[in-house]
């Protein structure tokens, strides 16, 4: 049977949009339709807890689930890499790097492609919480933190440092295109900094965090360098119980 005329491009991105409301969980579309990210549903309700919402960086046909810190500094954080407990192989390939995988109620990693869409409208800042296992909680903070599309190679910016107690293990990372075992973009001329250190990150020659490292527990030198680290807090040999890295919009 031939299709509709009668059904308008209109009608139909009106539907959609009544379709795709209904992924935020028991929000009312009212004052909040499509949040761009977890700051935009934390300012609409600020009493919502910490947990996997939607959240639309590409649009209305594009919804992505995300894990929200609505506590943390005052809340409002898109987590876009995060580590607890070692259930997800962070050793993957540039197109899983590139589009995301993992669980947002545990471990991810966002995609490239989405944190990309999360920083080229507004001007972020960046905060990467750690934890390691005797309990100690420190953190590394950026005013601002930016990523180029795939074209410029994923290039990280980052801002002025703002310690926590976790020392700037991003410094000689910033500038730098983002490497995978199948796709190097380091400066380091002897090898793959990505096969070297088991993970995918914004290497150099090669890092001082590798937080998409093998996860492992506390202290170990059976692969040097190739654990869950930051080596500025803990050395380049210990690998850590959690970190997370979030982004939001700076006020």
């Amino acid at each position: 049977m031939p299709t509709d005329m009668g059904t308008s491009a209109a009608q139909c991105r009106v539907m959609v949009l009544l379709v795709l409301s209904l992924l935020l969980p028991a929000s009312p579309c009212s004052s909040l339709l499509l949040p761009v990210d977890c700051s935009d549903i934390h300012e609409h309700y600020p009493t919502r807890p910490s947990g996997v919402y939607t959240i639309f960086p590409g649009g209305p046909v594009s919804p992505l689930q995300v894990y929200c810190d609505m506590e943390t500094d005052g809340g409002g954080w898109t987590i876009f890499q995060r580590r607890i407990d070692g259930s997800v192989n962070f050793y993957k390939p540039w197109s899983h790097y590139k589009k995301g995988f993992g669980s947002k109620n545990g471990e991810y990693w966002l995609g490239l492609d989405n944190v990309v869409l999360l920083t080229m409208r507004k001007r972020n800042e960046l905060r990467v919480d750690m934890e390691d296992w005797d309990g100690g909680k420190v953190y590394a903070q950026y005013t601002s933190f930016s990523v180029d599309p795939e074209s410029l190679g994923y290039k990280l910016h980052l801002g002025s440092f703002i310690n926590g107690g976790a020392g700037d293990g991003l410094a000689v990372h910033n500038g730098m295109k983002f490497s995978t075992f199948d796709k190097d973009q380091d400066t380091y001329d002897a090898g793959n900094c990505a096969k070297n250190h088991l993970g995918g990150f914004w290497y150099n020659l090669c890092h001082n965090a590798n937080p998409n490292g093998v996860y492992m527990w506390g202290a170990d030198y059976t692969h040097y360098a190739s654990g869950v680290e930051w080596s500025t807090f803990k050395g380049h040999d210990y690998s850590l119980k959690t970190i997370n890295m979030k982004i939001r919009p700076v006020a």
